[in-house]
């Protein structure tokens, strides 16, 4: 920060809406007066070309209008102006005027006016050259060493550099390796072209190695040149800067040498003819323009570095000598006479404020206007303090936020229907041979005050769908109310994780504070579920123990029961859509209910389902103290087969996307291959490039196949392996007796992720939000608790890890370890686990050591002992 700002001599604002960038800029005798008065020439995107003789102004005056000498629209876009001896068989100045695809020389010519409108100014058009390609900057000079003349050379977008000697095309030369064109400058001293190439190098090349090298008709080089005939280009000396660069300028340090100056976007570096550093400087600020001129100091350097702080630098060498304030970012300065004013500093900002300034030690001081005196009528003051005291105290009681007792902006309920819709509204679905049936839900808003922005979202869980999961309300007036109502379906041919939905409203209070309502929905069994037959024989099995006697199944599950089977009153079949059965049994005595599958994720929806209903039944009986429990082995061995087959398709999603990568990369070759072939004026053979091509394309499409697959495998699988963690934490839960806190503890470590993806996948989730839970509130020690986790969650190479982890937990919560996530309040209660608790393994003796605690929970397909019975009526006798 300076004290003291560019002092403004006179300044403007060009156009409007227009922009500027720092080839823009040009100070020159362009009329060629010959009174060492320099005019500003510039240039704007637009197409708009001005050139000023400014006269200094009295404060508070604006630009005269006799100070624009000429304004003139090209049509096309300016993108540098730059004098000099352009035209052949005279030494006089004309403006070289760069567009993207054309080069335009001018003489610019003053007439003396007889009347008071003064002298009058107009260009004309010498020569013009049409580009083949997009130009991006030039720069010009007396190349080879001739003299009298200025030579130009334009860069265009792809790297190739064109040079015309005044009104002909002489050569044009690709740069080795160039991707993007970078600031191009040239040095008489070395008759050298230098540049900054998107490699972050300096480079330079010799005028007489352009000349001479094979000519450029396309980027490629040609089978000539790979067989050594003519000469490559071949670059002079490079050197490495490390960053990308906004400018290059070249000046002459004294008769023998000559410095080149290099902005970079941290650094500004001063190298010799050589490529050899001089100096550099490290830069506090972005630089966005500079200007390296001598100084009067001999065998020292001066620059003028702008930056995006609306500050200008003045450098000795390395060492700042002044910093000065600017009203804009300069995106281009320059330093002229103007007005028999020398080292006058121009600056040009990307929005046209040009403002020529000097610098100066006078700050600018503000000084406030002086304000009227009047009387003041304390009685009034009295009477508007005590007003304002009174609404600061509503406010303070009112409360920054809404209470919560408080009667809320926007009521929201849904209401789904009892019954399924009796023409199905499913479309699009894949469940195969089963009509699919859907039901209509309900969303009802009511309004208190008027609210804006109100959008409502649906969510299910997938393959659960909805015909509309997205609707707008305007409540323009108070207490309106709104319906909407949407159809769900099962759309594909797996069960979904929950039957749960949510109805999310966002909207915006009267105050602009945004809010959001959440409410959730729960859809009936019989939408993705039909009666069916029980099952005789299952893999996977479940017992469930309560306190209260058995409760007939044909009252429990009416919508599933056949009334007219009597002798079946305590077994249910039911068939999920997609084809999976799951046989729910109740025992006429022992007060135990068995769930039976061929799939262990499918206990999940009948089991919740059964305790759902359970609870429902006793709550209408007056009974409060009913409860369930499990005292089985816990499933661990069928939960870790899903862990193991997700991260199986996880890894083999993977590999596919490597392949189709390498395959696209080798597609996008042989396509470059055949162009180059197609486009060479010689025909030569293909070499067999198009059958390369139509069996790489073959590979893609084949390889992307697989990939689609793949996801919709993980998809399911990912849904299967949700269902199976609800499954276990209920498990859980029934076995250690959990609160409601330490169940929602459960369900945020290994629920928590609503999709899967390859960046962050389940796995490596749930592991650390495990070990997290392992290392504080069910550690053993204080020094487990000290041990930190990795912040980077990557995919794992195995499972073990995670299944040792969950295998550890249950171990823990068996021997009295109980969830919580205070930290003050996990040390304590470590400290009365019965038995104490297993470490953390942290090396492969520990590991071995939970081999045997393992055994605990791994299973047990069959988790009552008694043989399989033939009958489906007999079944009913297990359980007794």
């Amino acid at each position: 920060m300076s004290l003291f700002k560019a002092r403004d001599w006179w300044s403007t604002v060009l156009g409007e809406k227009e922009e500027f960038d720092q080839g823009c800029l040009c100070l020159a005798d362009v009329d060629n007066s010959g009174n060492g008065q320099d005019k500003i020439i510039v240039g704007s995107f637009m197409g708009y070309l001005r050139i000023f003789s400014p006269h200094s102004v009295k404060t508070g005056d604006g630009p005269q209008a006799e100070d624009l000498l000429l304004e003139v629209h090209l049509r096309d876009p300016v993108l540098q102006v730059e004098v000099g001896k352009f035209v052949s068989g005279t030494e006089m100045l004309h403006l070289a005027v760069l567009h993207p695809r054309k080069l335009c020389v001018y003489s610019v010519s003053g007439t003396l006016g007889n009347v008071e409108h003064g002298n009058q100014y107009q260009i004309k058009l010498m020569y013009e050259h049409h580009l083949q390609r997009t130009a991006c900057n030039m720069t010009y000079g007396p190349f080879g060493g001739i003299k009298g003349r200025d030579l130009i050379c334009i860069q265009s977008m792809d790297g190739m550099l064109m040079v015309f000697e005044q009104e002909s095309y002489a050569f044009g030369r690709f740069l080795p390796g160039s991707l993007l064109p970078g600031p191009l400058a040239y040095s008489p001293r070395t008759d050298s072209f230098i540049t900054v190439s998107s490699c972050r190098q300096v480079e330079s090349y010799k005028y007489q190695v352009l000349a001479f090298a094979t000519d450029a008709d396309k980027k490629q080089e040609t089978e000539q040149q790979k067989l050594g005939s003519g000469k490559r280009l071949v670059v002079d000396w490079t050197l490495n800067i490390g960053e990308q660069a906004l400018d290059i300028c070249i000046v002459p340090s004294n008769q023998s040498a000559s410095s080149v100056f290099v902005l970079g976007e941290r650094n500004f570096f001063c190298l010799k003819d050589n490529g050899q550093i001089r100096f550099m400087k490290k830069l506090d600020c972005s630089p966005s323009c500079f200007l390296p001129y001598c100084s009067v100091s001999e065998g020292s350097m001066n620059t003028l570095i702008g930056n995006h702080n609306h500050m200008l630098h003045i450098y000795q060498d390395v060492t700042l000598k002044w910093a000065t304030q600017l009203p804009h970012v300069p995106v281009a300065v320059r330093v002229g006479c103007l007005h028999d004013l020398k080292g006058v500093i121009v600056t040009l900002s990307d929005d046209g404020h040009l403002q020529c300034s000097y610098l100066g030690t006078d700050p600018s001081l503000f000084q406030a206007p002086k304000v009227e005196s009047r009387e003041l009528n304390y009685d009034d003051l009295d009477v508007e303090l005590k007003e304002l005291q009174k609404i600061i105290k509503d406010v303070k009681a009112q409360g920054v936020w809404p209470m919560t007792e408080r009667e809320d902006d926007l009521k929201v309920s849904a209401l789904v229907s009892s019954n399924l819709d009796s023409v199905s509204q499913a479309t699009n679905v894949e469940v195969g041979a089963d009509s699919v049936p859907s039901i209509t839900v309900k969303i009802t808003l009511q309004n208190r005050v008027v609210l804006q922005k109100v959008k409502l979202s649906v969510y299910v869980q997938p393959p659960l769908a909805s015909t509309c999961d997205q609707f707008a309300f305007d409540f323009a007036v108070p207490d309106m109310t709104s319906i909407v109502t949407f159809a769900v379906y099962l759309k594909r041919s797996y069960t979904p994780s929950e039957l749960e939905g949510n109805a999310i409203v966002s909207y915006s209070r009267p105050t602009g504070i945004p809010r959001v309502i959440q409410c959730k929905f729960r859809l009936p069994l019989k939408l993705i579920c039909l009666p069916g037959q029980p099952s005789k024989t299952a893999s996977h099995k479940l017992t469930i123990d309560t306190n209260k006697s058995p409760v007939s199944l044909l009252g429990l599950f009416p919508d599933f029961a056949n009334q007219s089977d009597e002798d079946q009153a305590n077994v249910v079949g039911f068939r999920l859509l997609g084809g999976a059965r799951v046989t729910l049994l109740a025992s006429r005595t022992s007060q135990r209910y068995r769930i039976q599958s061929e799939q262990f994720e499918d206990l999940w929806l009948i089991t919740n389902e059964l305790i759902l209903r359970l609870q429902e039944y006793f709550e209408k009986q007056g009974i409060k103290d009913f409860a369930c429990s499990f005292s089985g082995c816990m499933p661990l061995q069928e939960y870790f087969e899903l862990i193991d087959h997700h991260f199986e398709l996880r890894i083999n999603g993977e590999k596919l996307e490597e392949l189709l990568s390498e395959r696209a990369v080798q597609f996008r070759a042989i396509q470059r291959r055949l162009l180059t072939r197609f486009r060479d004026k010689t025909p030569a053979p293909l070499q067999h490039l198009d059958t390369l091509l139509d069996g790489t394309y073959k590979q893609v499409i084949a390889l992307a196949d697989a990939v689609e697959e793949n996801q919709d495998r993980l998809l399911q699988s990912f849904a299967g392996l949700k269902s199976a963690t609800h499954l276990l934490i209920l498990l859980i839960r029934l076995w250690q007796k959990l609160s409601g806190d330490q169940t929602a503890i459960l369900e945020a470590a290994f629920l928590p992720l609503q999709e899967d993806t390859q960046e962050l996948g389940w796995e490596e989730t749930v592991d650390a939000a495990v070990a997290h839970l392992l290392k504080t509130c069910l550690s053993k020690s204080s020094k487990e608790q000290a041990l930190n986790l990795s912040s980077q969650l990557n995919i794992p190479k195995d499972t073990s890890r995670l299944k040792k982890h969950i295998t550890l937990l249950c171990d823990r919560l068996a021997k009295g370890g109980r969830l919580c996530v205070s930290s003050d309040a996990a040390a304590p209660q470590a400290m009365v686990m019965p038995g104490g608790c297993t470490p953390i393994p942290e090396s492969d003796l520990e590991e071995r050591s939970l081999d045997s605690s393992a055994e605990l929970f791994t299973n047990h397909k069959h988790l009552i002992t008694e043989p399989p019975v033939p009958e489906v009526s007999a079944l009913q006798g297990v359980l007794e």
